[in-house]
This record gives structure tokens, sequence and C-alpha cells, in this order.
């Protein structure tokens, strides 16, 4: 029987544990992030593909990576679309193209907004550390104005 109630106690303190971990601010700011990241996902997809994609399909003379693939059945169809449909088995690298591209276009949105708002942050630091106003005291630790020539709490003079 002491076992049992051993391996309980343990079961609480494991619950205890984790409701403690998940409601910590971190794990919170964390789940947001992964949302806000998800929602982020479907505009970075729609950059890629409605305008990135169609623009460089124009520069590379009307390539369409979504129809890159390699049939593995050994036919050759027009179209993904149409390989797929007959039930095909596909390498369909133009559509790891497009994932790739994506993949960077989103790293270097997320990259410009970090270091956007590291430049503000340290904009607004900048801001808020001005020159001192006041100065310690070296005998008695009182805080004094800066241009002090003689302390007004233990009239020590300074130099």
């Amino acid at each position: 029987m002491t076992d049992v109630k051993k391996i309980a106690g343990k079961g609480k303190g494991f619950v205890k544990d984790f409701q403690s971990f998940i409601t910590k601010g971190n794990v919170m700011d964390m789940a947001v992030g992964v949302i806000i990241g998800a929602a982020f996902q479907g505009i970075i997809n729609s950059l890629v593909n409605d305008i990135i994609m169609p623009v460089i399909s124009l520069l590379t003379g009307g390539i369409d990576f979504s129809n890159w693939f390699i049939s593995l059945d050994g036919s050759h169809y027009k179209t993904l679309a149409a390989a797929q449909e007959a039930g095909a088995a596909t390498l369909n690298y133009g559509t790891f193209i497009t994932v790739v591209i994506n993949f960077l276009l989103m790293a270097l949105v997320i990259f410009c907004l970090v270091k956007f708002l590291s430049k503000m942050r340290d904009r607004v630091t900048r801001d808020e550390i001005a020159d001192p106003t006041e100065k310690e005291c070296p005998f008695c630790k009182t805080m004094i104005p800066i241009g002090a020539t003689k302390c007004p709490h233990c009239t020590s003079d300074l130099k």
C-alpha cells in the first residue's frame, strides 16, 4: 500500500509541476507566438503563391513550378493534376521549390521584423538613458546634484 501512496503522491507533484509550467508567462507567450506564426504563415503563403511566384514565372518565361514533377510509373502526364487523377506516384520537386522559396521569404520577413523591433527598442532605451543629473557622495553615500562641490548632507568637500 505504501508504494501506491508514493506513486499517487508523485503524480500529484507531477500535475502541480505541470500546472506551474503551463501557467508561466513564457509558455503563454510561446503559445501566442505559435498562433500568430500560423496566421502569419497564411499571409506568407499568399505572398509567395499569388505575388512572388507569378512574377518569377513571368521572368522565367512562364515556367510554372507547380507542374514540375517526375512520374514514378514511367508514364508522361501533361500536368501534376492529370498525374494525380490517374493515381500515379509523383515526385513533386516544383512544389518543393515553392516551399523553399516560401521558407526563405518567411525567414526574410521575420529577420526584417526582428531587426526593426530591435532598432525601435534600442531607440527607446537610448532615449531613456539620459545624462545623469545626480551623483553619489563618496562619504555619506546619498544622492546629490551632479554639479555639487559640497555635500548638503554631510558637508564634505567634493572634488
